[in-house]
C-alpha cells in the first residue's frame, strides 16, 4: 500500500524539510532511529502520536530517493 501521502513538506515546518503528517518530526528522524538499530515497536512507544503507517511512509519515500539513474562520465 502507498503511504506517500503520510509525507508532507511545509516551508513554515522543520524548513520545509519531508515531515510525517504534518508533524514536527522529520522523515530523517525516523529513518535514523531505524539506521541506529531502534525497532519499529520502540519508536511507536516513544513517539506515541506516530502510526506503522508512518514508519512505511518513511521507508517508501527513502526508496524513492534513492532510486535515480547513475551517469558515468567517460
Amino acid at each position: 500500500m502507498n503511504e506517500s501521502h503520510r509525507i508532507t513538506v511545509d516551508p513554515e515546518i522543520m524548513g520545509g524539510r519531508p515531515c510525517i503528517r504534518g508533524l514536527r518530526i522529520r522523515v530523517k528522524d525516523v529513518l535514523e532511529l531505524l539506521a541506529s538499530g531502534a525497532t519499529q515497536e520502540e519508536i511507536l512507544a516513544d513517539y506515541p502520536y506516530l502510526e506503522a503507517a508512518d514508519i512505511t511512509a518513511v521507508l517508501q519515500f527513502a526508496a524513492l530517493q534513492s532510486d535515480h539513474p547513475v551517469l558515468r562520465a567517460a
